[in-house]
């Protein structure tokens, strides 16, 4: 009994032994497989989008399958106040007001932020990941648009304004721009978003006659609307004034000189023709005298000679000069008012001459153009209703000639007022 009692109590120990190596060795296997799925280094809960109001406080914690004091953490690319310890992979962050004031974050933008995780013995063994930030607001704050001026401006025709349509942006930024006006203004560059320049020439014939005060008022009305179609609207208010419009003002001006000049140049030819006129009747007029002179002085000597023939002749002398007045006056009559037209011709060539130096335009822009303009304009129609009568020569008109005639010194010794002695 002893032997079989021992035998089977030594059958049972290495039925035991048999048993609890078998388990050692399943918990063995099933070690290496648990170990063989875990090898590989990953986080247990990424999450790829975090929401974060203002104001609010954020404190997530990453979770690996390893040993995390044989790891660090670290992050890229974070916006302003975000911060993970490289320990223990704990994200924080606090949304402070401050920050998104200052414009250092952003509402309603989407912060993509880079993370990772290394083995500090073994470099290779890292992960890289990422995920989305964004944070969001409940007080809505509006946007508005400011442009680089004031709401009055003042400026006169020919001028141009540009400025810059400057934006502030609140909650949801402005995204379009759109300008209308009460009159057609139409700028010179493209408005459609903030930080255009607005730019528009005012032009010379904006100011009506009929508008009162001699000018304009221009309204022009800048809306902006962000992507909920929400607007603000800024309006520009534009006094626009009557002014010269220079460049056209200068060329009517010397077109009007030109026919001044010309019109210089026909009375000229006129002068010429009419002091030809008097000079030949003066001519004449000096032979018929010589003529009348001669017959007397003949007849005075003829009737103191002896001889009876020669005293008759004496007789007849006398009444052929008598007879020569009355065909003087026929052939040469002495016509004042050849003289005075003469006269009239001259005196007017010489204050158009006269007026067209005083009244030169002085540069581009002359002040006083439109007076200059006027003065001679309406002395070129005077003087033209003046000389309505006035002979009109017909020749080919040399300027060159009629000057050297017009300045001749013996022509205008006749016209010189003489001095009379006391």
């Amino acid at each position: 009994m002893g032997i079989k009692k021992a035998f089977v109590t030594a059958l049972f120990f290495l039925f035991t032994i048999a048993s609890q190596a078998q388990i050692v060795e399943d918990t063995t296997t099933l070690q290496k497989v648990v170990n063989y799925a875990d090898s590989a280094l990953r986080i247990r809960n990424i999450n790829p989008y975090f929401t974060l109001h203002v104001d609010s406080t954020l404190r997530y914690q990453f979770d690996i399958n390893k040993d995390q004091s044989q790891y660090f953490w670290y992050i890229k690319n974070s916006p302003v106040g975000l911060k993970i310890d490289k320990d223990n992979g704990v994200l924080t962050f606090k949304a402070e007001k401050s920050y998104f004031l200052s414009g250092r974050l952003k509402y309603d933008y989407e912060y993509k932020v880079n993370i990772g995780i290394q083995n500090l013995n073994i470099p290779e063994e890292k992960i890289d990941t990422s995920f989305v930030l964004l944070f969001y607001s409940t007080e809505i704050i509006p946007s508005k648009i400011k442009p680089t001026v004031t709401n009055t401006l003042f400026i006169d025709e020919g001028d141009t304004i540009s400025f810059k349509l400057q934006c502030d942006n609140g909650s949801f930024p402005i995204e379009e721009i759109t300008y209308f006006s009460n009159y057609q203004a139409k700028s010179l560059t493209p408005v459609s978003k903030c930080n255009d320049d607005y730019t528009w020439f005012a032009p010379f014939d904006f100011v009506k006659d009929t508008d009162k005060e001699k000018q304009k008022l221009l309204d022009i009305y800048f809306v902006g609307t962000n992507k909920f179609s929400n607007r603000d609207t800024a309006i520009v208010h534009v006094y626009v004034r009557e002014n010269i419009n220079y460049p056209q003002r200068v060329k009517e001006f010397e077109l009007l000189k030109k026919d001044v000049l010309d019109y210089i140049v026909q009375l000229k030819s006129s002068f010429r023709t009419v002091d030809r006129k008097l000079k030949r009747t003066k001519k004449t007029r000096t032979g018929f005298d010589l003529g009348s002179a001669a017959t007397g002085l003949g007849g005075t000597i003829f009737s103191s000679m002896p001889n009876v023939d020669q005293k008759t002749v004496g007789k007849i002398l006398p009444s052929v000069g008598v007879a020569l007045v009355p065909v003087k006056e026929a052939t040469a009559p002495n016509v004042s008012s050849d003289q005075n037209m003469a006269s009239l011709i001259r005196n007017s060539i010489k204050r158009l001459e006269y007026l067209i130096a005083d009244n030169t335009v002085v540069g581009d822009r002359d002040p006083d153009i439109l007076l200059k303009t006027k003065k001679l304009k309406d002395e070129l129609k005077q003087m033209q209703i003046q000389l309505i009568d006035m002979p009109i020569a017909d020749e080919k008109l040399n300027s060159r000639e009629l000057d050297e005639y017009f300045n001749n010194p013996k022509v205008n010794k006749k016209y010189k007022v003489k001095k009379v002695d006391k």
